[in-house]
């Protein structure tokens, strides 16, 4: 067979053997990294035969070192800034003196117990000092940790890259010079190699950010590219200048030209993400396919121990003296830190193209070497990966834990929705471009921020990265929508809700099935409608435990038929001390108290006589229409009515046209419960029919009136004697 056909067969194999194992990663939510090792392992020599990297011959070096730049550079895109002030001081040990006690301990262990030379030995401490994106930005998404734990391990996982395989760099040099370099010029090779890619990809990731910002001549479809591009010429000069000094430009290049705010960045970040998740891969199987198994066996009882105190002894021993200063770090944060430390596509790729180079060089230990990263690699991900979820919940650092609501809309509702998690004791903030509508809400003692949720700053200045909720309740359903997206996509806060139209959140469960984002509440009536109502006053605010048993399935039953005429919007849903906004299909849970907006419409009188009094401060209550169950009838097949004030009229029962109508009862206004209701001072003069009586039952179970006229043409009449 021709040898071009054959090797692109082989890419296509691994291609396709890299995104399947990403895509049963995603569906099994399991770090992908595991299936990546297992096809690759299953395609390679030793086992189907399928692929061998070997035939790549130096192009695998070109692959590796291309993709490892690309990696890095979307690790230092994505790498959140914003937070990293928070944990600086230990992150800044985490990548000096956790380097230095991860080479010692890694190098001691090795020789001790796996029984490897002294320069082998650290030669494996230096290769297992990263972490790596690769590994630890998925499992944080999977795991969703507090937002100190979070951002500590991916700022090491991304800035500790470079700098471990530049020390990795440093130490083969010393071996193939048969140790004869001395110590100065060790620390000196590895500043120097530091300062070149620092300096240039300072520059070169200015020099992006700016042209980006200012071009005149680019288009939307070549930017990503140009960026691709500048990044691996970048790459390319500081590996020309020193050899691995282009590992930590790619990676400052990054984080310069996340820095730089430049426009568009979500596609960018996009389009680099997906690269380097093809590239991840391909890499992960290919390098995989090229393990050894014999060699693997081959290691012995001591390889498992050196991993073992790797595991167990030296990484919670670097995590506790790189957070002695931290204060704002807790013991149970210390001890997730100390045990997620999972290996990643640096070492496997780093570790393969040493094992090659010590081989030319006729230097035994290459293979073991590698054979002994990959175990390191496959424990820690197997171990810690598939563990991570349930250590987060027995150590209780899961960011569902998170308290606090940020509130995108200060109209009536938005605040009403911020007063009722501040008066649970979370905080409350609310974002608006209205000034005014911002000023109300600081009247009332909530927290408002005049300023666009579309800008970080704001989102993070409102505490977003505390928050245990973001919802966004503006009345254009369109800016929701964009405005949650960019706060999952940003922040990944644990619950993100939008509040749609009624006919967009009908269509919404496909999108929301590929999105973070959820629908809030349940709505009949469109937002301004509720908003309108409670700016006249025309509602209630209610609240009902969830009962148990045949009760719930009535109540549930009785409270979706109000919701759908359009008299109830449920708002909050309590249960165990935690305050959720209601979504579509979430199944209320006996035991739990939902909190509610009951649609009480008043006369227009008794609003004149209230003088307005807008700002009268809603009370939870009980509401007897929604807290009384109506009793089952086999006359409950009567629908009821599509709008509040339809009346429920009997087929069966229907009163002929030419009948002559009912004398109006007339009525009065009481006070019940601080909200004014309407009863009736005297009965029809008219005997009750068959048919009117089962119209009121109708109108009860429904809770809606089958009056022939309205409360309000009763009482705004100018001829009516007791308006008075």
């Amino acid at each position: 067979m021709d040898t071009a056909l054959v090797l692109m067969l082989q890419v296509i194999v691994a291609v396709i053997a890299g995104i399947g194992a990403q895509v049963v990663g995603d569906f099994l939510k399991v770090p992908s990294i595991v299936f990546l090792l297992l096809f690759g392992i299953l395609l390679g020599n030793d086992v189907l035969g399928i692929l061998n990297p070997q035939m790549f011959g130096d192009g695998l070096e070109v692959i590796v070192a291309l993709s490892v730049a690309l990696i890095l550079f979307e690790g230092g895109l994505t790498l959140e800034i914003r937070g990293l002030n928070q944990v600086s001081g230990s992150l800044r040990n985490l990548v000096t003196v956790g380097t230095l006690v991860t080479l010692i301990g890694g190098g001691m262990a090795a020789h001790w117990l796996g029984e490897f030379p002294w320069a082998i030995a650290f030669l494996y401490g230096s290769l297992v000092v990263v972490t790596g994106p690769t590994v630890i930005s998925p499992l944080l998404k999977q795991v969703q940790v507090e937002r100190p734990v979070a951002v500590l391990l991916e700022g090491e996982s991304v800035l500790i890259d470079p700098v471990g395989a530049i020390l990795a760099v440093v130490v083969l040099d010393v071996i193939l010079n048969n140790g004869a370099t001395d110590p100065l010029s060790v620390v000196s090779g590895l500043l120097i190699r530091l300062g070149i890619g620092g300096s240039l990809g300072a520059l070169g990731g200015w020099a992006l950010g700016q042209s980006l910002k200012r071009n005149r001549f680019l288009s939307d479809d070549l930017k990503n590219l140009v960026v691709l591009a500048g990044i691996w010429g970048l790459f390319g000069l500081a590996q020309l200048i020193r050899s691995e000094a282009g590992l930590m430009t790619a990676v400052v290049a990054g984080l310069v030209l996340r820095a730089s705010s430049i426009p568009d960045e979500r596609p960018l970040r996009r389009f680099k993400g997906q690269l380097t998740i093809l590239a991840v891969s391909v890499l992960f199987v290919m390098l995989s396919a090229d393990l050894s198994l014999a060699s693997l066996f081959a290691l012995g009882k001591g390889a498992l121990l050196t991993v073992a105190v790797l595991m167990f002894v030296v990484r919670p021993l670097n995590i506790w003296i790189c957070t002695l200063d931290n204060r704002e770090l807790n013991w149970r944060q210390k001890m997730f830190l100390s045990w997620i430390a999972p290996r990643g596509i640096v070492s496997a790729s780093v570790a393969s193209l040493f094992a090659i180079l010590l081989t030319e060089r006729g230097i035994t230990g290459g293979d073991s070497i590698k054979a002994l990263v990959f175990l390191t690699i496959i424990s820690t991900v197997f171990l810690q990966g598939l563990t991570a979820r349930w250590v987060a919940r027995l150590l209780r650092v899961n960011a569902t834990d998170s308290t606090g609501v940020v509130v995108v809309g200060c109209n009536p509702l938005g605040r009403l929705l911020a007063r009722l998690f501040q008066e649970e004791g979370e905080t409350a903030v609310l974002i608006d471009t209205d000034l005014q509508a911002c000023r109300m809400a600081e009247i009332e003692g909530l927290q408002a921020i005049a300023s666009s949720a579309l800008d970080n700053i704001v989102l993070e200045q409102a505490g977003i990265d505390v928050a245990g909720t973001f919802v966004a309740v503006t009345s254009n359903g369109t800016v929701n929508r964009v405005v949650a997206q960019r706060a999952a996509e940003e922040f990944n806060p644990p619950n993100v809700l939008t509040l749609l139209p009624s006919d967009a959140a009908a269509n919404s469960d496909a999108s929301e099935k590929a999105s973070k984002v959820k629908t809030a509440m349940l709505q009949q009536v469109p937002l301004k409608t509720w908003n309108r109502y409670l700016s006249d006053r025309d509602v209630r605010l209610g609240h009902t435990m969830i009962r148990e048993g045949e009760e719930r399935e009535r109540q549930l039953k009785h409270v979706r038929s109000l919701i759908e005429n359009g008299r109830v919007l449920p708002l909050l849903v309590q249960r165990k001390h935690q305050l959720r906004i209601v979504e579509p299909e979430q199944d209320w849970k006996a035991g739990a108290r939902l909190l509610f907006l009951y649609h009480n419409p008043k006369p227009q009188l008794m609003k004149r006589l209230g003088g307005g009094g807008s700002s009268t401060k809603l009370v939870v209550e009980t509401i007897t229409e929604v807290e009384n169950l109506p009793e089952p009838t086999p006359e409950a097949a009567i629908k009821p009515p599509p709008y509040p004030d339809a009346k429920a009229v009997s087929e069966t029962n229907e009163v002929p046209s030419t009948a002559p109508k009912a004398a109006t009862p007339k009525k009065k206004a009481t006070a019940t419960n601080g909200a004014e209701r309407l009863e009736s001072t005297q009965s029809s003069s008219t005997a009750a029919t068959p048919s009117s009586t089962t119209e009121a039952k109708s109108g009860a179970a429904h809770g809606t009136t089958s009056q022939p006229s309205s409360a309000e043409d009763a009482i705004a009449s100018p001829k009516d004697p007791e308006k008075k």
